[in-house]
């Protein structure tokens, strides 16, 4: 990324999501800093958010005191510390003073100031309990992220009460439409994967999750005709993603050839039961994996796939429209016209 650019909302979404990629990450969490610094951002609201992102590239890569130098740039550049885009950069402002040894108090205090937002900002639960996760403190995360759940189900965490039986269709559960679900969905999400990693016993709560989850899924998959989960992986990134995670071949197709077929038969489905405006929304692995990484989740779990979906789809500059007159490019990007390549793969 050149320094002397001045960067767009697009450009930090397309950094967002390719940046781990890239040759140097590093360099491009400097780059970042530097626009921020040096006025080179179209919108200058957006200098947190930049600086945010270097932050989380460092820490990523293991470089806490340049993670921390930039988390605590980005909390000077937000309006206030109670800014609703604050609360990710101060838990990485955490998790560098965790890996940076010696200043877990101060860490501890970082977080505890943040653990009202359990209940309140969806991806709180991923980013407080992913800082815990890195200081050590998985069994602190679990018990916030309980007493959180407790709080929104309506319970009394110190009596230790427990409804009979909980469901996925309980009136107090509130699952949220599939591309933006509930902040008690998040919870219990995070909740489950960090009992997970405790080898903690399976109890009703973790069930609810696996529910919640099942559901969630089978509901993006009812609203395909809105686009939100047609990924769409270019070659290389498709290469990239089956050597890396080889089960996901039963989701996006054994080859590239295949996926390309299954995604133009869904298209044309979903022509034929009455859809319009439809495109896919090109995907990344870095992506993938920055999103899961966010949490601390797996790349290949169902939930983690659909939201990155859901975060691919919001953006404008991910879309791929379809489809294209016959005489045009392949909206795959193989360079062939649209009638020669795609097209007949819906046929096959």
């Amino acid at each position: 990324m050149p320094t002397k650019d001045v960067l767009t909302k697009a450009h930090l979404a397309e950094l967002r999501r390719s940046a781990l990629g890239t040759a140097n990450p590093l360099g491009v969490a400097a780059d970042l800093a530097e626009a921020a610094q040096q006025g080179r951002l179209e919108d200058p609201d957006d200098a947190g958010d930049a600086l945010t992102l270097a932050a989380e590239i460092a820490e990523i890569r293991a470089r806490p005191d340049a993670a921390l130098r930039y988390a605590e740039q980005a909390l000077a550049a937000y309006p206030s510390e109670d800014d609703p885009r604050a609360g990710f950069a101060r838990a990485l402002r955490a998790r560098a003073l965790f890996r940076s040894g010696g200043r877990d108090d101060e860490a501890m205090a970082e977080l505890t100031a943040l653990r009202p937002l359990l209940s309140v900002q969806p991806d709180a639960p991923a980013y407080v309990s992913a800082a815990l996760d890195a200081g050590g403190r998985s069994t602190t995360a679990e018990t916030w992220l309980s007493e959180a759940v407790d709080t929104l189900l309506g319970e009394r965490a110190a009596a230790g009460a427990r409804p009979q039986a909980i469901t996925a269709t309980d009136p107090v559960v509130e699952l949220g439409p599939p591309d933006a679900p509930g902040v008690l969905f998040f919870l219990l999400q995070q909740r489950h994967r960090v009992r997970r990693n405790l080898n903690l016993p399976h109890d009703r709560q973790d069930d609810l999750a696996d529910r919640l989850e099942n559901q969630l899924v089978r509901r993006a998959g009812e609203r395909r005709g809105a686009g939100s989960d047609l990924l769409f992986w270019p070659r290389a990134e498709f290469d990239r993603l089956l050597s890396e995670h080889p089960t996901l071949a039963e989701v996006y197709g054994p080859d590239w050839d295949a996926h390309r077929a299954r995604l133009e038969k869904e298209l044309v489905r979903l022509t034929g039961a009455g859809q319009a405006g439809l495109g896919v929304f090109g995907a990344t692995v870095a992506g993938l994996h920055a999103f899961a990484g966010r949490g601390d989740g797996d790349p290949t779990d169902a939930a983690i796939r659909a939201g990155y979906a859901a975060e691919v789809s919001a953006r404008p500059s991910a879309r791929i429209a379809w489809p294209p007159e016959r005489n045009d490019a392949c909206w795959c990007g193989s360079g062939l016209k649209y009638k020669k390549d795609c097209l007949p793969r819906s046929r096959s």
